[in-house]
């Protein structure tokens, strides 16, 4: 079964369709395949400008690979994504991803790698400025800015490989957000941190969604891991879309329950 979010793209103040902002995201009959194994199956969904979306699932659901295409990478078999606006495709991937922040579940980075935290959030300017063109004092200062927004600055020049869990997940987030993306994707951000860690990171994170005007899609284990500004929630169980739609109307328990049945 195939799951929509009622009334999703379209508000109904708006008195013509053009006049209603697309959806951030569209996915109509999305099917990834690896091989033999169906990543999603059928899916089709919206998530509107400005929704703070949190995906739920058990291990090996579908919930990362739902990110990877709307993060313009995967090979999709069949159906349609769209993106702010613009077909994903071979020729829009470089624009849209200038426009979308991304932090992976884990990063694994060399203790040795003598590279500091400024110049991994300096990565994230290279993102928005393209391929051909360097980076200058402006992006120098964009980057600084935005350490010092997370609380990260006193960390500018520590090597990336020696940071502690939170903080490296920190870094992570100053540089997806020096991009300054229009959708920041979180995989797990906070997978394996300690309960004040949560609560800091996530604090950032609702900070930079209402400060920025962010559309976040946030992939999570835990509902109690996401911010009651969160809007939205698709729940994700073998390569289906089960559940997308308001928090409010989750219901009881038992709906959870059956999402993660069988998952050990």
């Amino acid at each position: 079964m195939t799951a929509s979010r009622q009334g999703l793209g379209h508000d109904p103040n708006c008195e013509t369709v053009r006049s209603c902002p697309a959806p951030a995201v569209s996915l109509r009959s999305v099917t990834v395949s690896y091989q033999e194994h169906i990543a999603l199956r059928g899916v089709s969904l919206d998530i509107d400008r400005g929704d703070f979306c949190g995906v739920i699932g058990p291990n090996g659901a579908g919930k990362t690979t739902l990110l990877t295409i709307i993060n313009g990478l995967g090979r999709i078999h069949s159906g349609a994504v769209t993106v702010l606006g613009e077909r994903a495709t071979a020729a829009t991937f470089g624009r849209l991803r200038r426009r979308i922040g991304y932090v992976a579940q884990q990063e694994r980075v060399d203790p040795r790698a003598p590279i500091s935290c400024l110049e991994a959030v300096l990565v994230g300017r290279c993102g928005r400025a393209g391929l051909f063109r360097g980076l200058n004092e402006k992006d120098r200062e964009r980057a600084r800015a935005t350490m010092a927004l997370t609380g990260a600055q006193h960390l500018a020049s520590r090597p990336v490989g020696q940071l502690s869990g939170g903080e490296a997940r920190k870094i992570a987030l100053t540089r997806a957000l020096a991009q300054e993306p229009e959708i920041l994707l979180l995989d797990e951000p906070t997978s394996n941190l300690d309960p004040r860690a949560v609560n800091e990171l996530s604090e950032l994170v609702v900070n930079a969604y209402r400060r920025f005007d962010l559309t976040v899609v946030m992939v999570t284990h835990h509902l109690d891991h996401l911010p009651p500004v969160a809007n939205h929630i698709i729940m994700v169980k073998d390569a289906r879309v089960t559940f997308t739609g308001d928090r409010t109307a989750l219901g009881d328990a038992r709906r959870l329950a059956e999402l993660f049945a069988d998952a050990a």
